[in-house]
């Protein structure tokens, strides 16, 4: 049984279409890399799966349950997802272990005890052991990213949406960014991910979209998608991406 399913999917904006009936399934401890153009609709698919975004047309399953029924309690949808943005979004006035267990005390009614230990756990797995009482504005971008993913984690997510993590940073810190992506990898995270790192993308991926003018337009293995695609539009993106230095 599928983790998530996508079916027929359809989002507008002023009457522009940005999703045009997207269908997609992921499993369980999957990976699925979304990759295309600015504008291709990538962000926007990820935003309607944690539901912020209200699709127009079509429906969205977590678990078998369809997340975009107008019943659907949204707050329980997002504790199963979390979701981490290109900006860290981490509230500077707090210290990062305060950041990372905010959510399990106060949305998952975790005491404080158990989620500052697991909050420490989860920053020593990932190289911030050291960081814990230090505020956002003290840590490098790519530290902040990190921290920003950890807090994500802390809820115990079913699946987790990574959207451009790596795009607001400067080239030598994108490798720890990349290192906790792989890491998530290894340890079974289900994943939908949006990126320009075609070797991130190569590198963990089970599965890759690749989505033009807000359709689904090929999809399959790493090896296929760029290695041997079957559309002249994916080998004219890919083409124009090595290009341009991401390789």
């Amino acid at each position: 049984m599928s983790l998530l399913t996508v079916e027929g999917v359809w989002k507008s904006f002023h009457g522009r279409p940005v999703l045009r009936g997207v269908d997609l399934e992921v499993s369980p401890h999957e990976v699925v890399s979304l990759i295309g153009s600015s504008g291709s609709g990538k962000s926007t698919l990820l935003r309607c799966v944690n539901l912020l975004e209200t699709v127009d047309d079509g429906a969205i399953l977590l678990d078998g349950d369809e997340i975009t029924d107008p019943r659907a309690d949204v707050d329980d949808v997002r504790k199963r997802i979390g979701i981490v943005f290109q900006a860290f979004n981490l509230f500077p006035h707090m210290t990062v272990l305060d950041n990372v267990t905010l959510a399990p005390r106060q949305v998952h009614r975790v005491a404080r005890d158990r989620a500052e230990e697991e909050a420490h756990d989860l920053l020593a797995k990932f190289g911030l052991a050291e960081k814990a009482r230090a505020y956002p504005d003290q840590l490098s971008g790519g530290q902040q990213q990190r921290v920003a993913i950890i807090r994500a984690l802390a809820t115990r997510p079913r699946l987790m949406l990574l959207d451009e993590v790596t795009s607001a940073l400067d080239p030598e810190l994108v490798v720890e960014v990349l290192g906790v992506i792989r890491e998530l990898k290894q340890s079974g995270m289900t994943m939908i991910l949006t990126t320009h790192e075609m070797g991130l993308c190569r590198d963990v991926s089970d599965t890759v979209c690749f989505l033009d003018g807000g359709v689904l337009l090929e999809k399959g293995p790493p090896e296929k998608i760029f290695g041997d695609p079957d559309h002249a539009r994916t080998r004219e993106f890919l083409r124009s991406v090595l290009e341009a230095g991401r390789p």
